[in-house]
């Protein structure tokens, strides 16, 4: 900006001299040319300037712009973080929620088992299978060879079933399923037709028996033992055949096999609440 400032006073100088004529001598013109033409020097070079910082101040601009844009980027990218980590925490809590219930439920299935094992003081197995608490009754306790009708064993041992299920609130307020199961032996020409009629025959026979009414107290002549009393709103039947091994497959079993496969089956129903690995009970 000086240098605009000296040279429009030298221009006016200069037509102040050319005004008033010839009264300075060549030596006096010159050295005003030459101050002429170092502010036009100092001009060329003061636009010169101007011009890069015009560009540096473009530069700047487009920069602080950029800053700008950045920093609104960080702004809804915090904001995002802020909302992953709220719906991060609601799963934690709702984690820690549904782990303190399945603590709570895998709790009463090992209570419910312990109470199931005083079966096995009288031959029977408690097991898990197919993620399914599974009450096993061997067939040959229960029934003779192709036959479905209840031997007094069978009953007997069904009977102490249904008095352990029916005196305990948990166990009486479940659902069962009845489930018969028969070895690869072929069964053909009897009233079963096969191994899926035998083996629902003998689940139904066991259901039958243990919702049909109690014993009688003593003293009383005139009734038979009928039934566990358990309730038939709570229990069904289905029969698997052979289809369901144990032990050995479908194709091929050992007589040890066999024996084993020959079953019938109380599985205890889970609620919905309950659909956990029960494997982590064992």
């Amino acid at each position: 900006m000086k240098a605009l400032k000296r040279f429009f006073t030298v221009a006016m100088i200069g037509l102040t001299l050319g005004a008033v004529g010839c009264g300075h001598s060549d030596e006096e013109l010159e050295a005003k040319q030459r101050e002429i033409d170092k502010i036009a020097a100092e001009l060329k070079a003061a636009k010169g300037q101007l011009a890069t910082d015009q560009a540096k101040y473009n530069e700047a601009q487009a920069e602080l712009e950029n800053l700008r844009d950045q920093l609104k980027n960080t702004g809804v990218g915090l904001e995002k973080s802020k909302e992953d980590a709220a719906k991060l925490r609601q799963a934690l809590t709702e984690y820690k929620l549904r782990a303190d219930q399945l603590a709570v439920i895998e709790a009463r299935f090992k209570e419910l088992r312990s109470k199931l094992q005083k079966l096995n003081d009288i031959g029977l197995k408690v097991v898990v299978r197919n993620n399914r608490m599974v009450i096993q009754l061997p067939g040959d306790i229960l029934f003779d060879s192709g036959k479905d009708e209840l031997r007094s064993q069978g009953k007997d041992a069904l009977a102490q079933v249904a008095e352990i299920i029916r005196n305990d609130k948990d166990l009486n307020s479940r659902h069962f399923l009845v489930a018969g199961h028969t070895d690869n032996a072929k069964y053909g020409g009897g009233p079963f037709k096969d191994n899926w009629g035998l083996s629902l025959a003998r689940a139904r026979t066991v259901l039958i028996y243990l919702i049909g009414p109690l014993a009688p107290e003593k003293g009383d002549k005139d009734k038979k033992p009928q039934g566990g009393g358990l309730n038939p709103a709570d229990w069904g039947a289905s029969g698997y055949g052979e289809t369901d091994p144990v032990a050995g497959t479908v194709a091929q079993q050992t007589k040890d096999e066999m024996l084993k496969n020959r079953r019938v089956e109380l599985v205890v129903q889970p609620n919905v609440e309950e659909m956990l690995n029960l494997n982590n009970i064992k």
